[in-house]
């Protein structure tokens, strides 16, 4: 398989896999460390915590679905969001950290999965030509866009919690 999912089941596998290696590093890390900004943050020169990860993700995730049923209802939607551009994904992370600042470790985990449970039955509930053959957004896919929201992001957050693991000595 390509590292970039080119079908259905390669998209709904990425993002499985992705969730599996994430959630497995993410349960082993205890709460009390959850808040701790050191880690490198999506605006250049922050540092955020665990808990803003697993927000970013969430963010994105929600605006994934929401892009779709937004669409499938036949409105228009603002990309990537209402009152940001493309050139400002930095803010739009902090958005999602901000929204979801009061939430526990653990209800950002169990909402992340729920999320990305929607996901996959949004994506089994299609078929491979509305998800790869033919453009959606532009000229990108609909499973183009969700991989991109999705199980990269997912890959990229896992590389830096692994980071933070390693600085605390976590298994």
């Amino acid at each position: 398989m390509s590292s970039v999912p080119q079908n259905k089941v390669e998209l709904l596998s990425a993002i499985n896999e992705a969730f599996r290696k994430l959630h497995c590093d993410v349960v082993t890390i205890p709460a009390e460390l959850t808040r701790l900004c050191e880690i490198e943050g999506n605006v250049k020169g922050t540092r955020i915590s665990v808990c803003d990860t697993l927000a970013y993700l969430l963010g994105w995730g929600r605006l994934v679905m929401f892009w779709y049923e937004e669409k499938a209802a036949g409105r228009d939607v603002e990309f990537p969001a209402d009152g940001y551009k493309w050139n400002q994904l930095g803010l739009l992370a902090q958005h999602f950290q901000h929204e979801y600042r009061d939430w526990s470790f653990l209800a950002l985990q169990q909402e992340l999965e729920i999320t990305m449970a929607s996901i996959c039955r949004l994506i089994e509930s299609l078929d491979n030509t509305a998800l790869y053959e033919q453009p959606w957004y532009e000229k990108w896919t609909l499973g183009r866009m969700i991989q991109f929201n999705t199980s990269s992001p997912m890959k990229n957050v896992r590389t830096k919690i692994r980071k933070f693991k390693n600085v605390h000595q976590l298994s």
